[in-house]
This record gives structure tokens, C-alpha cells and sequence, in this order.
């Protein structure tokens, strides 16, 4: 899995054209390595959720070039035929919600993933004990989503988010909902994983209080990135 990680390149997207157009993303250049957690942050309407879209092969940039792991997915054009695939295969998700599949136990929930992508069912159960071993969450294993706690929930969703071992994963507010407690285990557990399976994580966050974890952090503002240095602070 180890590879470059995530690269972008003098990404743009336009919507519209002419007098109505709007310049979501105007010029962004970042570079989240193998196995770093970083913070993406911005005020509303800055082009944080833009920037995920055109990352997770949702939208298409308008200009620009994209790598993630070791292939270049956008170079001013898709680069890649089925991005139904790379998002399966190369991209793991993570949202403010679990979004856990209500009649399917958490196993299930975890290693349908792997199933849909070809893998015997075998197999995908037991990628899917593997992490939720590794998440504490192993003990809610038959469990249905509506019977565990939210924090749990989110440990089941970071599960579903690594079982296909992509080399990017793209959490957007994954704490909003918890409290601090929770969601600095929330943030320890991205890292630990981040290192773990060499994976590249960008958290979109406004939370305060995960903030001072981060050792990198991007700041969007009208469609352009700066970096800074972050506290990194807790998580050696």
C-alpha cells in the first residue's frame, strides 16, 4: 500500500462559465504523505468540500493534477476509466455521520465493502475482525448499528473506511458529533491507522478541539491553500 500518498497539483474547478462563472478552487497545491494525518481547514464557502469532491472522483476539476497512492487519477482529464472502482478500491470515506447500513451487523457493515469488490466473503469477515480488533470494537461485532453508542459507530465507519486498504482516506467533520473525549480518540485512532497501513488522511474539520493534533494543516480560503505548521501535539 505504501506510496505517494496524496499530491495536488494546481487544482481549479469552475462552475458555470461566462459571466456567471464561479471559481470554487482557484490554485491548490497540497502533499499529504504516506502515513500523516493532516487538517484541511476553512471558513463556509472556502472550497474545503470542492476539494473532497474532486478528490474522491465525485466532480471533475477543471484543471489541475491529482495522485493518489502511486497513480495519477487527474491530469487535466480523468487519467482513470471506472472511478467507481477508484473510489471502492483507492479511496476510503468518512463522513460527520457513520452512515452505518441499519439491517446489516457491524461485521457486515464492514466487510460488504471487499464483498462488492470481489473479494470471498470468507476473506472480507475476517479483513473486517482484523479491524475491528484493532478499532476495540471487536466485542460489537453482531451487534445492529441502533445498539451500540455513537463512538462506536465511528470506530465501525473508520473500519469501513480502511477495509479495502486504500491509500487515501478523506474524512470530512468525522467528530462534529462527539464530545472531547471522543473525539480525540477519534483523532488518535486516524493516526494510529495512518501509520499502521501507510495511509494518507485528510481530516476537513472546524472542531477546536482536534485542532492542536494536527502536525500539518491546510487552510483554504476563496478557492487557494496555505500550509502552516501544526502543534502535533499528543499523538507520538
Amino acid at each position: 500500500m505504501a506510496g505517494k500518498g496524496i499530491r495536488i497539483e494546481g487544482l481549479k474547478k469552475r462552475y458555470g462559465s461566462g459571466d456567471t462563472a464561479v471559481d470554487a478552487l482557484k490554485n491548490v497545491d497540497m502533499q499529504v504523505p504516506p502515513g500523516e494525518v493532516v487538517g484541511l481547514i476553512g471558513p463556509s464557502g472556502s472550497g474545503k468540500t470542492t476539494l473532497l469532491k474532486c478528490l474522491g472522483a465525485v466532480i471533475e476539476p477543471t484543471a489541475g493534477r491529482m495522485t493518489l497512492g502511486d497513480e495519477v487519477i487527474y491530469d487535466d482529464e480523468w487519467k482513470v476509466g471506472d472511478l467507481r472502482a477508484l473510489r471502492r478500491d483507492k479511496i476510503g470515506f468518512i463522513f460527520q455521520a457513520p452512515y452505518l447500513i441499519p439491517f446489516l451487523d457491524v461485521t457486515d457493515n464492514v466487510a460488504l465493502l471487499p464483498m462488492l469488490a470481489g473479494k470471498s466473503n470468507a476473506e472480507s469477515r475476517q479483513r473486517a475482525t482484523e479491524l475491528l480488533q484493532a478499532l476495540d470494537v471487536e466485542h460489537r461485532a453482531k451487534a445492529m448499528p441502533s445498539q451500540i453508542s455513537g463512538g462506536e459507530q465511528q470506530r465501525v465507519a473508520i473500519a469501513r473506511g480502511l477495509v479495502n486498504r486504500p491509500p487515501v482516506i478523506l474524512a470530512d467533520e468525522p467528530t462534529a458529533p462527539l464530545d472531547s473525549e471522543r473525539a480525540l480518540a477519534v483523532i488518535r485512532i486516524l493516526n494510529q491507522m495512518a501509520r499502521q497501513h501507510e495511509t494518507a488522511i485528510i481530516v476537513v474539520t472546524h472542531d477546536e478541539k482536534i485542532i492542536p493534533t494536527f502536525k500539518r494543516i491546510y487552510h483554504i480560503r476563496d478557492g487557494v491553500t496555505y500550509e502552516e505548521a501544526g502543534e502535533g501535539r499528543g499523538f507520538e
